[in-house]
């Protein structure tokens, strides 16, 4: 109980942290180690390169947009607390957590899972998935296992259904209507975070 304690104390804002994430302290004390084991260096900060070093990461054919979500744009470092608060995104919802009608919505909320998935393809931040960054994310993902001509269309056909303003592109909104049925929490859920 004591390292527990200690732990905590070195983590800064570690009750707002618990606040906004709906981490419990033993999940954040989790990911601080997890942390401090990918800053090799010490720095207090993450880097994309030390995001190299998970394995699961480096098996994952769209690794380097994941990676890069961690980034707000321009900035080549993530210090813990944006670390926590991305990771949250990928927190099983708690069905058993009151809802508080003043709260904000939480971060691992069906809507903000979407919307992280969403910017994973919209590369160029427009509001809109284009048929390129659509075509991009189906060669990461499935590269030679299929041919170009494949891949362009299921890039068609997946913005002809999709697209519900056929403005040839997806909206966040036309995204998240052609995911109603799908199950993003289990999709985008790390359970060893339980």
């Amino acid at each position: 109980m004591g390292s527990t304690s200690s732990t905590l104390l070195k983590i800064p804002n570690v009750e707002e942290l618990v606040q906004e994430t709906g981490f419990s302290p033993a999940h954040i004390i989790r990911l601080y180690d997890r942390f401090k084991v990918l800053d090799k260096e010490g720095r207090g900060h993450l880097c994309p390169k030390d995001f190299g070093a998970i394995k699961e990461l480096a098996m994952n054919p769209i690794r380097d947009r994941i990676i890069s979500a961690f980034f707000s744009p321009g900035k080549e470092t993530v210090d813990f607390y944006t670390f926590v608060k991305i990771m949250a995104h990928f927190r099983p919802v708690d069905k058993d957590r009151p809802k508080d009608p003043n709260s904000p919505e939480p971060i691992n909320s069906r809507s903000n899972k979407l919307k992280f998935a969403f910017q994973l393809y919209d590369q160029d931040k427009d509001g809109k998935i284009s048929r390129d960054e659509l075509l991009k994310v189906l060669r990461d993902m499935l590269g030679m296992q299929v041919t170009e001509e494949q891949l362009e269309s299921i890039a068609d056909r997946t913005i002809q259904e999709a697209d519900l303003d056929r403005d040839d592109a997806i909206s966040f909104e036309e995204f998240r209507k052609s995911l109603e049925k799908v199950n993003i929490d289990h999709k985008m859920s790390i359970r060893f975070l339980r």
